[in-house]
């Protein structure tokens, strides 16, 4: 071959992508997966619209927290006054009192009502009796799905001065004791009740969650020689710690929230000293007395607290665990 043979020219090199392809790439895939999916993309509207409209919206009202409030005036308030009112509840020794209220029963309710749950689906998952599993299960959830109202009626019924409770009492030789007047046995009825309500409806979940589980990871326990205890130790929990970490955030979120319906009707004033809590002492300056600034600040501060735990318990939970929620 001469020197002057033509030789292919080298093929022209593609530009690089910039930065804005993947932006523009983003979008087309938006628009494909709408127009592919758009039935499936519209069963999300309402419940978008719900929450924009009864969740989002209402946050706007927490501008009355830093302005004066007058019923029949600007739903905006009447004039600015700072951090008046946050002054006000922090120096207040009313609010402390429920302050502490609150933190020990959302701390007792988390205590019991969160691991009873998974103590009994790991009961419950160990039943080889389907209808003995089944009965048990429904009547474990039931209470779930009684109103607040009924739930706190039977309670009341059950601990009065001739209910069931005392009769068992006067029928061991005792005396007939006025739980529902007394503050230290608040607590405790409070507890046993949402423990009562809400102990089945979480063990649902963690059946769920435990059906997930290879069941060679329990072959391969028992050929290393794990006894019953070893296997729910080293396989079914971490099976399910993913779902114990959601629900536990979740928890957490609605901890400074401590049941409202449920203690605004079992308290009285005889209970305050242990039942009045953040929520119905809100309850009572806004609406029995008419001091809606001064309420919409200690929701506010409540939110705050709660949206600060939420947030430090999924930075704890995906740094020590690796789950989390996001």
């Amino acid at each position: 071959m001469t020197s002057g043979t033509l030789r292919p020219s080298p093929p022209t090199p593609r530009p690089a992508p910039t930065a804005k392809n993947p932006p523009r790439r983003r979008r087309r895939s938006w628009r494909r997966a709408l127009r592919r999916d758009w039935q499936l993309y519209s069963l999300a509207v309402l419940p978008l619209l719900f929450f924009l409209v009864f969740r989002y919206l209402p946050m706007i009202g927490n501008v009355i927290a830093f302005r004066r409030f007058k019923p029949g005036g600007s739903i905006f308030g009447e004039y600015w006054v700072g951090l008046r009112y946050f002054r006000m509840f922090l120096t207040d020794p009313t609010f402390w009192e429920v302050f502490t209220n609150t933190l020990v029963l959302g701390t007792l309710t988390l205590l019991f009502c969160f691991p009873l749950p998974v103590v009994l689906a790991l009961l419950l998952n160990e039943v080889r009796a389907q209808r003995l599993k089944r009965f048990v299960q429904s009547v474990s959830y039931l209470p779930h799905f009684l109103s607040i109202v009924i739930v706190a009626a039977m309670v009341m019924q059950l601990v009065s001065v001739d209910g069931t409770v005392n009769q068992l009492v006067r029928g061991l030789g005792g005396e007939a004791v006025p739980f529902l007047q007394q503050p230290q046995w608040f607590r405790t009825i409070y507890v046993s009740s949402e423990v009562w309500q809400t102990v089945g409806w979480g063990t649902i979940l963690y059946l769920a969650a435990l059906t997930t589980i290879d069941e060679n990871l329990y072959e391969a326990a028992r050929i290393d020689g794990a006894n019953r205890w070893r296997q729910t130790w080293h396989v079914t929990l971490p099976g399910i710690r993913p779902t114990m970490v959601t629900l536990l955030i979740l928890n957490i979120g609605t901890f400074m929230a401590v049941g409202f319906e449920k203690i605004l009707l079992l308290y009285n004033p005889l209970t305050y000293p242990t039942a009045d809590v953040i929520s119905t002492y809100l309850y009572r300056m806004g609406f029995e007395s008419s001091n809606f600034s001064y309420a919409a600040a200690i929701g506010l501060f409540e939110a705050v607290i709660g949206l600060v735990l939420v947030l430090g318990a999924n930075t704890i939970s995906r740094r020590t665990v690796g789950a989390s929620l996001w």
